[in-house]
């Protein structure tokens, strides 16, 4: 019974122990991090551009449908697809037999009345018909003119003429196909200029509303989907009348000219628009860290404590933030060992010039 008492003491004071050097070990460790030496910088105040990028649509300037405006069998098609056409080329004939045997039965009827009312009218001025009645010949004559003009007009429909100089789309119809009035032939696309659209933030726009007016435009340029960049530049011309209430967004559309037929209708790319920032208040975005949507910076104090300081970005740069608000030029932000801090610490610190931390950002990067 001894022994065991002996034995549960001997555990007891071993565990009591280990316990001891754990505290020490973990009590040696946070104090050797006390004792770190934590690099801070300052913001930058320097003139910059920012390029700001946009999603985008790519349109023809303008793009229609060809639709059929007779009834009728598809007899010839004098085009292909994806064929550049000229304004006024024939591109598809329908059958136009019954509206050339229409036209015929109508120019006949046409003769017809002229005839009866010269006759009519030589009666009238022998005064052996009335006025009246040479009033009536005239209205059928009137009538069967009226009558020929609108089966000139539908045997017109029976050939489809190019509106405008552009490209043919694919057809939906083929040769020999019964098509009915209304129904799609092809569309037609003039990419000699190409509208763009994209959308815009609130906050964008108005920025945007102070430094453009409607006889200053905004110069853009166009990053197609393999990343080039399209050589011709753009303009923004026209802004939607209203923003969208579930984005907060509103359209912009640039003007692009299209001199080598590269821009096409439907294609995606993204608008960059760049944007001049005076005296601007820079940061290196890995000083910063986000907490439910807002973002920080660890400011260090004259006693070298730390602080948490909500900071407001107005442009995100590559490594670089734009800051409005938040921080002042003089401030001194935490530059590494963000994890490592709590607010109240007091750290060793070294100043590193912002110049310096600029020129090395991949340097710092963690």
């Amino acid at each position: 019974m001894k022994t065991i008492k002996i034995t549960y003491i001997k555990l007891h004071y071993l565990f009591f122990s280990l316990i001891f050097f754990i505290l020490s070990s973990c009590g040696s460790e946070i104090e050797d991090e006390t004792k770190a030496t934590f690099q801070v910088t300052t913001p930058l105040k320097k003139d910059t551009v920012v390029t700001n990028e946009y999603v985008c649509q790519i349109k023809s300037i303008q793009h229609i449908e060809l639709r059929a405006f007779e009834k009728g069998y598809l007899q010839k098609i004098y085009v292909d697809e994806g064929q550049f056409v000229k304004a006024g080329q024939l591109m598809f004939q329908i059958m136009p037999a019954i509206y050339k045997a229409e036209l015929q039965k109508v120019q006949a009827e046409v003769s017809f009345a002229e005839i009866e009312y010269q006759n009519t009218k030589q009666l009238s001025d022998s005064n052996i018909v009335s006025k009246n009645e040479l009033a009536l010949v005239k209205a059928k004559l009137d009538k069967a003119k009226a009558e020929l003009l609108l089966a000139q007009t539908h045997l017109s429909f029976t050939e489809i003429h190019a509106p405008f100089d552009g490209i043919m789309d694919h057809f939906y119809v083929r040769l020999g196909s019964l098509v009915e009035e209304g129904d799609l032939l092809t569309t037609l696309s003039d990419n000699s200029q190409m509208w763009v659209y994209f959308n815009v933030p609130e906050v964008e726009y108005l920025n945007f509303m102070k430094k453009y007016n409607r006889d200053n435009h905004a110069k853009v340029h166009l990053k197609l989907a393999n990343g080039d960049v399209f050589d011709e530049e753009g303009y923004v011309e026209t802004i939607e009348a209203d923003f969208n209430s579930e984005t907060g967004n509103i359209a912009f559309r640039a003007t692009f000219k299209n001199p080598d037929g590269i821009l096409r209708h439907g294609e995606t790319g993204n608008i960059l628009m760049r944007d001049e920032l005076k005296n601007a208040l820079l940061i290196p975005q890995k000083t910063a860290f986000e907490v439910l949507d807002k973002k920080y910076v660890y400011i260090i104090d004259k006693r070298g404590l730390v602080k948490t300081r909500e900071i407001i970005v107005g442009h995100e740069m590559p490594h670089l933030y734009s800051v409005t608000d938040g921080v002042d030029e003089n401030e001194r932000i935490l530059l590494d060992g963000l994890r490592k801090v709590r607010e109240n610490d007091k750290i060793n610190f070294k100043l590193i010039s912002p110049q310096l931390v600029f020129e090395n950002l991949n340097l710092y990067a963690e």
